[in-house]
């Protein structure tokens, strides 16, 4: 009932009167039945516009840190992304991560609608990254075809960091749907998983135009946080640059007086 009043009465009118999304390949999308969308990933906004402009509900995983804020503030956050369709899970590693797994299969088993972004994370630089196995075995397990989906302009209007969106169009592409049915069975052997996950990243590549880099998008964003701030080397810089100044002129002052 939440879902049904913020997608109708409250955030989809708001969002198709402001940001006016365009959409193609609508009709790719099944009307019945449960399928899983994957979907490239450059915003937080990704999770609100995909579900609005498709009829049925869409389920997501989301980190479980959406869901343990404290205060007034945690308590709100946590029900707008229930209310949105949201599945908090784990991604530690291990028995977490075959929860998720499970919390994914259990809303396909219902003939639900999952989105999922194969990424991981949001990109760093608006580049398609390297795909985890996860969707793999979700399509393999769960039995069901899988809809390339491309989110394009999303980070313009709403980038990493930012509260208040900007006004701009945005758009989503529907891909024909991907099956993967000729390797049931095999949800085991992880060469499979890999061969499906990289068939899924090559089409999201194409219809989003895309740079494709064979990296997981989660250790670009590592090696990044590493790397000396280059807007402290500059700030340093310019302190050893006005600091040697200073040194001159007071040796020159020095000569002078002697």
């Amino acid at each position: 009932m939440f879902y049904w009043f913020l997608k109708n009465l409250v955030v989809g009118p708001f969002m198709y009167t402001v940001f006016r999304p365009w959409t193609r390949g609508l009709d790719n999308v099944p009307k019945t039945g449960a399928v899983i969308f994957a979907s490239n990933h450059l915003s937080f906004a990704d999770s609100i516009f995909l579900p609005i402009v498709v009829d049925r509900q869409i389920r997501f995983l989301a980190k479980s840190d959406y869901f343990t804020g404290r205060g007034i503030k945690g308590w709100f956050i946590k029900q707008f992304f229930l209310g949105i369709g949201q599945l908090p899970i784990d991604r530690s590693g291990g028995k977490a991560s075959e929860a998720s797994l499970n919390t994914g299969l259990e809303v396909l088993a219902n003939g639900g609608q999952l989105g999922i972004y194969p990424e991981g994370t949001r990109s760093p630089d608006g580049k398609l990254y390297r795909g985890r196995t996860g969707v793999a075995r979700m399509i393999l397990e769960g039995h069901v075809p899988v809809i390339p989906v491309a989110m394009i302009d999303t980070e313009k209007a709403m980038p990493s960091g930012r509260i208040i969106p900007k006004v701009r169009r945005i758009g989503v592409v529907f891909g024909e749907p991907l099956d993967f049915s000729r390797f049931e069975g095999l949800e085991g052997d992880r060469f499979v998983l890999r061969s499906i996950t990289d068939e899924i990243m090559y089409e999201l590549s194409r219809i989003s135009g895309q740079e494709y880099v064979d990296v997981y998008a989660s250790s670009v964003k590592e090696e990044r946080s590493k790397r000396p701030s280059k807007k402290k080397g500059a700030s340093a810089s310019g302190v050893s640059a006005a600091r040697k100044a200073a040194e001159a002129r007071a040796a020159a002052k020095k000569a002078a007086a002697s």
